[in-house]
Formats: structure tokens, sequence, C-alpha cells
């Protein structure tokens, strides 16, 4: 694996790459990988002839009053787990090269930016597709791979993909839990063993809503109402939302019907915490 610091260098490789009739796979990432990151890599890897992986902490996708300096990092533990999976390059620029002196250009998806995280993090949704335009620009890969966990922002980037005319698959992968449930996320390390404890009742609820669905429930009231009552029951937990919407325009479903997205987001003590699952509902 080769570590990339230049993005010139880093175009180049991928377009050599590309004209020598490779498949060219991108997964981006933050950093302080964990298993679903590595489960975004093996994907890549079974479908891809060259394995990109980028890791750049984004700071336009952090408010001012969120935890971009004391987000995780560990970049020698991430190029060895990178490694071990099979990358065959790790895309890491410093924040100088991705927004030089003088930048100025923002990317925004309008409407479905601005409701579920949107809504409480008015501008993340712009740093986030600003960032991702910039490597599908950098890394022109033929797929592109993120986890469903992150469902709305899979969502954005899917239609900013879409509108601004990308050439590449967008590939989605199922979030990767831990054993007792709990979405994975570089974030599940700010919590306490008790305040871990309690996160769990988020997938609770998230499996009450299937089971509902499974039998029959198709009124998004009544769903939302039993997760609410599931995770009332853990003090350490602060609901923010349950979204019961469609999975493209992200729009409220009073009645389920089609492709659904059941999301949420809590904080549990210092950390925000979201999940979701996707449901095919006739």
């Amino acid at each position: 694996m080769e570590t990339v610091r230049d993005m010139d260098r880093m175009r180049g490789l991928v377009e050599r790459a590309r004209a020598a009739g490779r498949v060219v796979g991108l997964v981006p990432t933050m950093g302080f990988f964990h298993e679903g990151h590595l489960e975004l890599m093996r994907r890549a890897r079974a479908e891809c002839d060259v394995v990109v992986v980028s890791l750049f902490v984004n700071p336009t996708q952090f408010g001012p009053a969120e935890d971009y300096d004391a987000y995780p990092r560990d970049f020698e533990r991430d190029g060895a787990l990178a490694e071990e999976v099979g990358v065959d390059y790790l895309f890491s620029p410093g924040a100088e090269q991705m927004y030089p002196e003088g930048f100025q250009t923002s990317v925004s998806v309008e409407e479905i930016s601005k409701v579920m995280c949107g809504a409480i993090r008015p501008g993340h949704f712009d740093g986030v597709a600003a960032v991702v335009a910039k490597l599908f620009n950098i890394i022109p890969a033929h797929k592109a791979y993120f986890g469903q966990k992150d469902a709305q922002q899979l969502v954005i980037i899917k239609r900013m993909a879409e509108d601004l005319n990308f050439p590449l698959e967008m590939v989605a992968v199922p979030t990767v839990r831990e054993e007792d449930g709990l979405a994975m996320s570089s974030r599940n390390s700010y919590l306490s063993q008790e305040e871990r404890r309690a996160a769990t009742v988020l997938y609770r609820s998230l499996e009450t809503a299937a089971s509902l669905i499974e039998s029959g429930a198709r009124n998004a009231e009544v769903i939302r109402g039993d997760m609410e009552k599931v995770i009332s029951t853990e003090a350490l937990v602060n609901l923010e939302y349950i979204v019961i919407c469609d999975n493209i325009y992200l729009q409220p479903l009073p009645e389920l019907s089609g492709e659904v997205l059941v999301a949420l987001a809590a904080r549990v003590g210092v950390a925000r915490l979201i999940d979701s699952m996707v449901f095919d509902v006739e």
C-alpha cells in the first residue's frame, strides 16, 4: 500500500489505472477505522482492481461547537488496518491542500439537507457535499462505497452525484454492528461503559419498528410512538428525532409504502449517535 499526500499524484495514479482498463473503487473516510470502515474496503477489494481509501477529517462539516479538534485520530493504526485489508492507496491530504487560501466554493444539496440531521446541524451537509465532490474529482473512480448507517448522507451524496453528472456508481453497504446491535461508529469511543450499554436501546427501537412493519403495521405515528417508548426506558439517551420517510426525497410518510427509511438520532453523553434501517414495504 502507498500513502499519497499530493492530490495531483493521486489523480494521476487513478487516471493511469483507468487507462489500463482497471476498475477503481473509492472509500471516503475520516479515519479512526472500525469494522464498518473495513467492510467498505473489503467490498471494494472484492469488486475492484484498484482500491483507494481517502482519510481526511473534513473541517467544513463540523459546526463551531462540535468536535473537530477532539475527533479521534490514529493515522498509524489506520494505515496498518487498510494495508491488511488490501487497500492499494491511502490518500491523506492536508487541509491546506483541500482548502487552500482563497477557497470560496460551496456545494449545497438543497431540500434534503435541511431535514433530520441537517435541521440540527446547519451547514453540515454542505461541508460533506463539498469534500465528497472534491474527492470524486481528485479520485475519478468507477465506484464509491458508503455505509448505510449514515442514511441521510448517502441520500444526499447520491443526489449530488446524479445532479452534477459524476460518472460513478454509488454502492451502499449495510450497517456493521457490534454483537449487541450498536451500530459501529468512531464516536462510540466517547461513551462511558454505562452510556455504551444504554446506547443499545437505539437498535432495539429499530428492531421494534422492523417487527411492527413485518407484522403489517403501516401507520408511521404508531410505529414512531412504539419506538419512542422503547427509547424512553434509558434515561441516559436523549432522543433528537425519529423520522419515517421515503429513501429518495426524505419526505415524511404518514402511511408506509415503497422504499422506507426509518432513521433516528440521539445524544448519549457527549456523543451524538445516528442509526437507521431501510424497508421495502408493499
